[in-house]
């Protein structure tokens, strides 16, 4: 039986993740995952595909805000989860505008030194909507500044499959999914159109395209072109080389480890 084997969020687009054991889901995804986003003096988000340093700010969620610590020089920033200022700046995520606030001046600052740019932390507040593409998730849905949907599901046996082809095996956090799944045959989310977790509709609705990204080991930001050299020779359809689903849901609630799935519809499987 499939089930929920790891929770992740992101809570500061391409920062670190924090491992849960439980997630509330909102209409947006995961509570907290990807509210947050830094941005350079154009108003163009900022990625560890160019500054893969980013991958060594570690997040953890506190009482009274988000704490950041940047752990080659081990200084840290406490965040308030709500901004302290009212400006506005529009900025755009792979072409789909949207709208965030900024943080502070502090906020500003602190990311500006540790990571030798010009920079600004933005908050998306629940007043700012943005949605998800319709010709795939149908309209209705929304996402924080996640790249375009609201989550990103992984199975174990897919990264032990790919793992099983490397000369040296990776963590299955270079790939930055919300939900891991075990208990299935490898690239089992590639057909996943329509399960429940706990009461909860899920929806897969598109392959997740990759990128240079998941060269960043998480844990040194060292770059590398594995895994996407060796995903090339067997998960690529046209240009875009493809590894997890990009889902949607239904309904608010809780999950967590341990929670089964229970799956009632499955597509074709894909070709490469």
């Amino acid at each position: 039986m499939a089930s929920i084997s790891q929770l992740y969020i992101y809570p500061i687009k391409s920062l670190g993740g924090i491992a849960l054991q439980r997630a509330s889901l909102t209409s947006r995804g995961l509570e907290h995952d990807r509210r947050w986003i830094l941005v350079n003096d154009n108003n163009e988000f900022l990625s560890q595909r160019y500054l893969p340093q980013m991958a060594l700010f570690e997040q953890q969620l506190h009482e009274h805000g988000l704490f950041i610590t940047y752990t080659s020089t081990g200084k840290n920033l406490l965040i308030p989860y709500l901004p302290q200022t009212d400006v506005r700046v529009c900025v755009d995520v792979w072409d789909s505008p949207c709208t965030g606030t900024l943080v502070s001046t502090a906020a500003n600052e602190w990311f500006s030194q540790m990571l030798g740019i010009s920079c600004r932390l933005l908050y998306m507040t629940d007043d700012s909507i943005r949605p998800v593409d319709p010709r795939y998730a149908g309209s209705g849905h929304i996402t924080s500044f996640a790249d375009g949907y609201p989550m990103l599901l992984v199975s174990e046996a897919s990264l032990s499959d790919l793992n099983s082809r490397l000369d040296v095996a990776i963590n299955i956090n270079r790939f930055r999914p919300n939900i891991v799944i075990q208990g299935t045959a490898p690239y089992i989310e590639d057909r996943l159109r329509h399960f429940e977790v706990a009461g909860i509709k899920f929806y897969g609705v598109k392959p997740c395209a990759r990128c240079v990204m998941i060269g960043v080991d998480q844990q040194t930001a060292v770059t590398s072109t594995e895994p996407l050299k060796t995903l090339s020779k067997y998960r690529k359809a046209g240009n875009k080389i493809y590894f997890g689903q990009n889902i949607i849901h239904n309904g608010r609630g809780e999950i967590k480890i341990g929670d089964e799935l229970t799956v009632t519809q499955l597509g074709e499987e894909l070709q490469f």
